[in-house]
């Protein structure tokens, strides 16, 4: 039996790569792939030592690899399958341009002059002759017959080719995601036929502007239905022009509007603050460290801080920020850069905050659902998705803690909930989905928030401080009441061992004239993976980042 070599490091998973000690492949499971027979050195660590060494891979890790060679092998053989389908398809398309006759497209100058007009405003142009340009999303030939459906980013139109524009050989070597210049007259569909819009463009004239690669290098072929995820990140760039992502991207720029529409309503001024910083808001182990001219710098975790500093002058603010969070976490629902809605409110009491809160969900889904563009793509990703219902289930910690011992559920130790435990993500999402409701969850331990949190004065354990729970999604906005005594702020800073001079920007809010305030922070990704429905966080960013992935 052969010996194959793994060096997850050095090695590399290529079939240019031979599996010997000094060209190891980087897994298992392509070691087993390439050579199913054969014995594999694994390069780890020695058991009660420093030393590393190739030594035969475990049972449990060969189990796994066995696994992984099966799919690797399944891959293959649809890549294969794919391969001669798509081999068949172009003998096809040969044998039709060999057939097709070299006509040349032109333009009848005698016809009206075109108007020139985006695929969102045609439903004006019915009856008219219309110039509409962008991509082919669809095309299917037919004998006499092209149905081309065009993509502009702003709509969909379906485009009918006949007669010599379709022996063309330009119409017969078209290829998805080429872009054209269309032209032609605008005309309703008769009953009976669907298309986008109810509408179709019957064409007189067209131009290819840029056409897109066939065979090897075909879109097909790069963006696959069910490909890995991994490969669909490396390709972000045209995954997005699927009709999934991009919608949620049209949610997304819905969203933003509607939340500045809100803040607009309610007198609340935006201000714009730094992302780089030298202080920290959410603690320091999720900071990412950067140089800035030899001084030691961070991105920005959260604008709160900056905000606060805005109330004297501005009154109530917010900002939509990039927020950034240096978190190893692979969860769902956490990426390394998100877009982070903040505001912080003067003079307000804690019912005044969740009521706040409350009032701008509830306005913001109304916003989104009853606009014309991303209402019906809502509807379209997620069927039956309405308006929440008010008023909101408001519940404190140590109520939570009870309901969850009561139905079973279990602390991360495997153990009933008590007092001071952090109710992690699991635990949440089940308690919300079972009562289905929105829960505001409030008066978390003082232990385990953040310094500049109020206390309640009820209650010193706990805080003023609330998080936003929604059905399948979780945790969307947290929030509190800040600390406005000047004393209590530095007693605080100088407990959690920060630098007091580094904070005197913030605890001057409280030495000139302090207010009762608090503010609260919205997870653009997650309130979108709520409307949309969407599994995780980064199908709701545009290139998202976390842990491993900066790039494209």
């Amino acid at each position: 039996m052969s010996e194959i070599y793994v060096h997850e490091q050095s090695g590399a998973d290529r079939a240019d790569v031979t599996g010997s000690e000094k060209d190891p492949y980087q897994t298992p499971a392509f070691a087993l792939f390439k050579h199913p027979d054969s014995k594999i050195l694994v390069y780890k660590k020695v058991e009660d030592s420093e030393e590393y060494k190739y030594a035969e891979i475990s049972s449990s890790a060969l189990k796994k690899a066995k696994k992984g060679a099966e799919g690797l092998k399944k891959k293959e053989e649809k890549a294969a399958k794919l391969k001669e389908e798509q081999e068949a398809r172009e003998k096809e398309a040969a044998k039709r341009l060999a057939e097709a006759e070299l006509i040349d497209i032109v333009e009848d100058k005698s016809l009206p002059a075109a108007s020139k007009t985006k695929l969102l405003s045609i439903q004006d142009k019915i009856g008219q002759r219309i110039a509409v340009s962008g991509w082919v999303h669809r095309l299917r030939l037919q004998k006499g017959l092209a149905f081309i459906t065009l993509r502009d980013g702003s709509g969909f139109l379906q485009c009918v080719l006949s007669g010599d524009m379709v022996k063309a050989r330009q119409t017969q070597e078209l290829t998805l995601e080429s872009t054209i210049l269309v032209k032609g007259v605008l005309n309703k569909l008769p009953d009976g036929k669907s298309a986008p819009g109810g509408v179709e463009l019957k064409a007189d004239y067209y131009e290819v502007i840029g056409l897109a690669p066939s065979g090897e290098d075909a879109f097909t072929n790069k963006v696959q239905e069910g490909a890995d995820p991994s490969l669909l990140l490396d390709l972000r760039h045209l995954a997005l022009r699927g009709e999934t992502l991009s919608a949620v991207m049209k949610v997304r720029s819905s969203f933003l509007a509607a939340i500045r529409n809100f803040y607009i309503k309610e007198h609340i001024r935006e201000v714009t603050p730094p992302c780089m910083v030298q202080s920290q808001v959410e603690g320091g182990s999720t900071l990412f460290k950067m140089d800035y001219y030899g001084q030691e710098a961070f991105l920005t975790q959260s604008s709160q801080l900056y905000l606060e500093t805005c109330l004297p002058s501005l009154g109530d603010v917010y900002c939509i920020q990039e927020s950034f969070r240096a978190e190893k976490s692979h969860t769902r629902r956490h990426l390394s850069e998100y877009t982070h809605i903040e505001a912080e409110l003067a003079f307000i009491d804690f019912d005044d905050l969740l009521s706040h809160i409350e009032r701008l969900i509830v306005s913001v889904v109304t916003y989104v659902l009853e606009d014309p563009v991303s209402g019906p793509l809502i509807q379209q990703l997620n069927p039956g998705f309405n308006i929440p219902k008010t008023p909101f289930m408001r519940m404190k910690y140590v109520d939570a803690l009870k309901w969850l011992n009561e139905h079973g559920i279990k602390n991360e130790e495997g153990q009933e909930f008590k007092f001071g435990d952090d109710i992690a993500e699991a635990a949440e999402r089940k308690m919300v989905d079972t009562i289905d409701h929105p829960i505001l969850l409030t008066h978390f331990p003082v232990e385990i928030k953040s310094f500049y949190m109020q206390k309640d004065p009820e209650d010193l354990r706990v805080t003023e401080s609330v998080d936003l729970l929604m059905p399948n999604v979780g945790e969307v906005t947290g929030g509190s009441m800040r600390i406005k005594d000047y004393d209590e702020l530095m007693a605080a800073i100088k407990r959690e061992g920060l630098d007091a001079d580094s904070y005197a920007f913030l605890t001057d809010q409280r030495k000139y004239g302090t207010s009762p305030h608090g503010g609260y922070g919205l997870g653009t990704e997650r309130i979108l993976a709520w409307f949309c429905d969407r599994f995780t966080v980064r199908d709701c960013s545009l290139y998202p980042r976390f842990t491993g992935r900066c790039k494209p």
